[in-house]
């Protein structure tokens, strides 16, 4: 018998997930110059990294000889600082994936099972499947979540419910008394992991405190990401907020110095960085917003987004997609998402938003 067969079945009809395009392949496919192309695929910061960041990095670098701090100490005292949590509630991953991995490690197994919605992040079903678990999808309602049906898809086998709040790829968003609504409902022994990998780009009038909810909901797991409007999407490094002995569960499947050191001392530099993630947040209104006036003089169709990106309907979205690619401009295609007529696209910075927005009139006129 072949050796992979021996593999569980659960895990070879795993579908893997699939990043966007990076500059150099695209290059190297198309024989582009790479100096002239524009990734707005992945949902980075255009702005780049922080300078305190790369201060810190800096000083960091005489130390890669050695193990980072597996504890992850000065990061967790910089959050408990910033969100009033004791540091025991703090657990820091290699992205917010990692952390999701966590979640799964320490609550699925095969007879076991988790809710989430469809449209929502692809690592949802990744981390579940990987376990053997079950996964149950619930219809999307205009594209976001549908918390009553979630609720009601809870079954005595569920352990886990993922709920990305600005979910991705849509950018969709529940308000705060939604979700709180929705963890005084859910039982008590299911794990609710509300995902906020870009609550920074939230405006004020719509942002919710879910951090204080902690103290009231023991199954509560809050997790956020240095990759989104901090800037260091290349250093994988992430964070969540949950009851002690939640986080204690955690660690235990954690991997040793599963962050390591140069992202580490960017992330504590990072955060004390406010100025870095405003500026970040006001070019992303404004980008948004010329992009939003970009489709409506195209004719397109797009899903009001809360985060740093737009999902758009288009017709023949595999083709445009494709054309894009050949003049130089990478989005990404979200067919996996079960929207095959729609893509993608980050806000940049203003020039690379009008590259992309010249180039998909030019490409929907061919």
């Amino acid at each position: 018998m072949d050796l992979c067969e021996q593999s569980p079945s659960y895990i070879r009809a795993i579908a893997p997930y699939q990043p966007g395009k990076p500059i150099s392949e695209l290059a190297r496919e198309m024989g582009l110059d790479e100096r002239k192309i524009i990734k707005l695929a992945s949902n980075e910061n255009p702005l780049g990294v922080s300078p305190k960041a790369k201060a810190a990095i800096r000083k960091a670098l005489k130390e890669v000889g050695r193990y980072p701090d597996g504890n992850a100490f000065d990061l967790r005292a910089a959050l408990s600082r910033r969100y009033g949590v004791p540091q025991e509630c703090i657990v820091v991953g290699n992205g917010s994936n990692d952390l999701l991995e966590l979640v799964a490690g320490a609550f699925l197994a095969p007879g076991r099972a988790a809710v989430y919605s469809q449209h929502a992040f692809a690592v949802y079903p990744l981390a579940t499947e990987a376990r053997g678990a079950r996964g149950i999808v619930v219809p999307a309602k205009n594209y976001g979540h549908d918390l009553a049906a979630m609720l009601a898809a809870i079954t005595p086998e569920t352990r886990v419910v993922f709920i990305a709040n600005p979910n991705n790829p849509t950018g969709t968003l529940l308000r705060g008394g939604e979700l709180e609504a929705f963890l005084s409902a859910a039982p008590r022994d299911v794990a609710v992991v509300i995902d906020e990998a870009y609550t920074e780009y939230l405006p004020p009038e719509v942002r919710y405190d879910s951090v204080a909810w902690l103290k009231r909901h023991r199954n509560l797991v809050v997790t956020r990401t240095f990759s989104k409007a901090y800037g260091l999407a290349g250093l994988r490094v992430g964070f969540a907020l949950m009851h002690a002995d939640v986080a204690d569960l955690l660690n235990r499947v954690r991997q040793p110095f599963n962050v390591n050191s140069l992202a580490l001392a960017a992330a504590t530099a990072a955060l004390a960085d406010r100025s870095f993630v405003a500026e970040s947040t006001k070019l992303n209104r404004s980008g948004m917003r010329r992009l939003e006036q970009g489709f409506r003089s195209l004719g397109l169709e797009f899903i009001p987004s809360y985060a740093n990106f737009l999902s758009f309907r288009v017709p023949q979205a595999g083709a445009v997609y494709e054309k894009l690619l050949r003049q130089g401009v990478i989005v990404r295609p979200v067919a996996g998402y079960g929207m095959p007529d729609h893509l993608r696209v980050t806000v940049g910075l203003p020039a690379e938003n009008e590259r992309f927005l010249k180039a998909l009139r030019t490409v929907l006129d061919d």
